[in-house]
């Protein structure tokens, strides 16, 4: 571990709520919870305003409604996620060549190898001018925090949130650890935490004091030494440069269990494009397909198949994912599909015969024949207004859905820059000056890429 606070953890502040919040003027101030909304929906982000109610990520969205019944409840916007975090990512890259980005909202920076920091009072400096070029590029709040190591830093920014910096100096790590309970170091989870209870254990002082031959007995030896070196506020752990991609991959979850097989490989189908999108748009090909199917039951079954060569034909990807359909038994009903990618390359050496065999299911798939007209309709209607997306109207102008239902949709009409709510307004479902349009930027000028996505 280094002497000096120069390893930043930056950790947007409830990244996917407070998107919502900036470009709703409506929203700010006010309980936002972002995630799926069907029966099986999970919480992916709440503001700080739902949290009040205890409301959190992977939290279910029935337990989320109940305990906070008057919040907005709307559907991911990820293809604005991610062009925001993009824009971000950007200004860490301005500060290092050694960036670990940990998720859309967080990532690690060496400073020290950018050469933008070699001390406490350098690092704060550069913090704080970090958080302001992100407000000023994305109208967002991120929480730094500083360290000489990334397990401090990252729990630095935990104690930053929301939009603050912590910087933690060398030489009192041990003494703020002391008194933080076990489940603050990173790899100590519900069951090791119960663990360590049991044993009497319930502070990282407390881990120190048992020893490093105790915890071994306690966890076992590769996690009873890392434990207590953490313990100790040790952690050699480097900043990793982004790491090339291992696979890419796409699924759904459905709200009622497929029972229909044609239906069934119509989504496989359907999520098979959306994977080769995702795979073109980052420059990749890739050499293994990848089913997955999760059963009624919860029985969670993968299968998948090597080709020949890399790949980013549709159709290439398509027949082989229907080909690992055929044997999977989707009898009982399916509730998860997923198709991905791995063995990835940057060219392409196509399968010819399979591509040539898959041009007839890539008509089937552009026209969707085989799915039933009453069902089109049904499930066009309910994908074209998702609550919390972007529409237009041709009078009204900009803004965004907030429910819909019995052939009618709500919509608030506000754009980001705006002081005061805009109005509501309710239409009919097929509204023909009613269309679905790309977000707008949430700081005026700043660019909005990849939002179709």
């Amino acid at each position: 571990m280094r002497n000096a606070p120069t390893i930043l953890h930056l950790d947007m502040d409830a990244f996917y709520a407070s998107v919502e919040q900036a470009s709703k003027p409506s929203l700010r101030g006010k309980a936002v919870v972002v995630g799926g909304l069907g029966p099986r929906g999970v919480v992916a982000t709440a503001s700080y305003e739902a949290r009040v109610f205890g409301v959190h990520s992977a939290m279910p969205m029935a337990q989320a409604r109940r305990l906070a019944p008057n919040a907005a409840y709307l559907v991911p916007r990820f293809g604005l996620y991610r062009s925001i975090s993009e824009q971000v990512m950007a200004l860490l890259h301005e500060l290092s060549p050694l960036v670990e980005p940990l998720s859309l909202d967080e990532a690690f920076v060496d400073l020290e190898a950018g050469g933008v920091a070699w001390d406490g009072g350098s690092a704060r400096l550069v913090g704080e001018k970090l958080r302001a070029d992100i407000r000023n590029a994305t109208g967002l709040s991120g929480s730094v925090g500083l360290a000489a190591c990334k397990m401090l830093a990252k729990i630095a920014s935990e104690q930053a949130k929301p939009d603050g910096l912590v910087l933690i100096e060398p030489g009192t790590e041990r003494a703020m650890l002391a008194p933080m309970p076990v489940r603050t170091l990173p790899g100590v989870g519900p069951a090791t935490g119960d663990h360590l209870r049991r044993a009497g254990i319930t502070t990282v002082d407390e881990i120190a004091e048992a020893g490093e031959d105790e915890l071994v007995r306690l966890l076992g030896k590769a996690h009873g030494h890392a434990l207590y070196a953490m313990a100790l506020a040790h952690d050699e752990r480097p900043v990793v440069a982004e790491r090339e991609a291992k696979s890419v991959s796409v699924e759904d979850t459905y709200d009622v269990d497929i029972h229909d097989r044609t239906r069934v490989g119509m989504e496989v189908q359907r999520l098979a494009d959306r994977c080769v999108r995702r795979l073109r748009g980052a420059g990749l090909s890739g050499r293994t397909i990848v089913l997955k199917v999760r059963r009624y039951d919860f029985s969670t079954l993968t299968r998948s198949e090597t080709l020949r060569g890399p790949t980013d034909d549709p159709a290439v990807v398509r027949e082989a994912a229907a080909r690992l359909l055929d044997s999977v038994d989707t009898t009982g009903g399916v509730r998860l599909l997923g198709v991905g990618v791995s063995g990835l390359a940057d060219y392409t050496q196509e399968d010819l015969f399979a591509q040539a065999a898959g041009e007839a299911a890539e008509v089937l798939a552009e026209e969707d024949a085989a799915e039933p007209v009453a069902e089109q309709v049904v499930v066009a209607a309910e994908r074209r207004w998702p609550a919390g997306h972007d529409v237009r109207h041709a009078e009204y102008g900009h803004g965004w859905v907030q429910g819909s239902g019995l052939g009618r949709v709500t919509v608030r009409f506000e754009t980001p820059g705006a002081v005061e709510p805009g109005r509501v307004r309710t239409f009919r479902v097929d509204d023909p000056e009613l269309e679905p349009v790309d977000p707008l930027p949430l700081v005026s000028g700043a660019p909005v890429d990849g939002v179709g996505a």
